[in-house]
C-alpha cells in the first residue's frame, strides 16, 4: 500500500517561510519522482516543484523559482519543500505525489497525499 502524508503547513505573514514535509509509507520514495502541487480556492491544481528519482535534479514553476527549494532525505523516506519569501498568492492546499518521471503535470503522478494548508496573509 502506497501512502504519502504531508505536514508543515500553517499561517504565515508575507515574506515568511515554511517547510513542508512529504513522508512516504509502503514504498521507497527515492524510487519515484516526487512532485509538490498546490490548489487554491477556485483555481486548478498546479505543479510547484519536482525532484527526480535518479539524479535528484529539480524542477520548479516559474512562480516559485528562487523562493522554493525541494529536497529529499532518503534515510527518512521524506521529501521537503522549503518555502521562503512567501506571498499571498502562494496560499493553497499543498499536496505531494509520486510519479514515473519528473514533470509539473498533475496527470503524470499517481499516489497522492491529502494535502496541507498553507495560508499567507497579513
Amino acid at each position: 500500500q502506497l501512502q504519502l502524508v504531508e505536514s508543515g503547513g500553517g499561517l504565515v505573514q508575507p515574506g515568511g517561510s515554511l517547510r513542508l514535509s512529504c513522508a512516504a509509507s509502503g514504498f521507497t520514495l527515492g524510487d519515484y519522482a516526487i512532485g509538490w502541487f498546490r490548489q487554491a480556492p477556485g483555481k486548478e491544481r498546479e505543479g510547484v516543484s519536482c525532484i527526480r528519482r535518479s539524479t535528484g535534479s529539480t524542477k520548479y514553476a516559474d512562480s516559485v523559482k528562487g523562493r522554493f527549494t525541494i529536497s529529499r532525505d532518503n534515510a527518512k523516506n521524506t521529501v521537503y519543500l522549503q518555502m521562503n519569501s512567501l506571498k499571498p498568492e502562494d496560499t493553497a492546499i499543498y499536496a505531494c505525489a509520486s510519479g514515473a518521471w519528473c514533470t509539473l503535470a498533475p496527470a503524470d503522478f499517481g499516489s497522492w497525499g491529502q494535502g496541507t494548508q498553507v495560508t499567507v496573509s497579513s
